[in-house]
């Protein structure tokens, strides 16, 4: 089992989105790092961190788990994606609700913590969407909790 960041704008969809529709596709991912780890390196069942970005409190709010492994982005078609259904450019992985944090954990807490300075997030010009997270940064955050 894998974990893994993903951040999403809450006015976009928020974590209290995904736990009123339980399941949800990961979709709209536009960078090719962020892509290559949709399409080959989340698994089923892997541990996923809820990010808020681009918000008054950025900050991990929640974790859902992937249900459904990278397949074909259903918005590859849709403007400038690739149109050839047959080779698409862009995937997506389906993650389910599991449960809303007690508080969000902030950016700001994140960046404090030395413990925590490795992290991909806090990586300075890391705007990666979907990140991974080491087994020892999931724990030490959720001990944040």
């Amino acid at each position: 089992m894998a974990y893994w960041l993903v951040k999403s704008e809450p006015d976009v969809y928020s974590i209290d989105q995904l736990k009123k529709d339980k399941r949800t596709c990961w979709d709209g991912v536009r960078n090719y790092q962020a892509r290559n780890l949709l399409r080959d390196s989340m698994k089923k069942g892997d541990i996923v961190l809820f990010y808020h970005s681009n918000c008054a409190e950025p900050g991990v709010t929640g974790i859902a788990k992937v249900v459904r492994e990278g397949y074909p982005d259903n918005t590859n078609y849709k403007g400038k994606g690739n149109p050839d259904p047959a080779n698409p450019t862009w995937f997506m992985v389906d993650i389910a609700f599991q449960r809303k944090l007690k508080r969000v954990i902030t950016l700001a807490e994140i960046k404090a913590e030395g413990r925590l300075r490795d992290m991909q997030l806090v990586q300075r010009g890391n705007r990666l969407s979907v990140m991974p997270v080491s087994a020892a940064e999931y724990e030490l955050l959720i001990g944040m909790e």
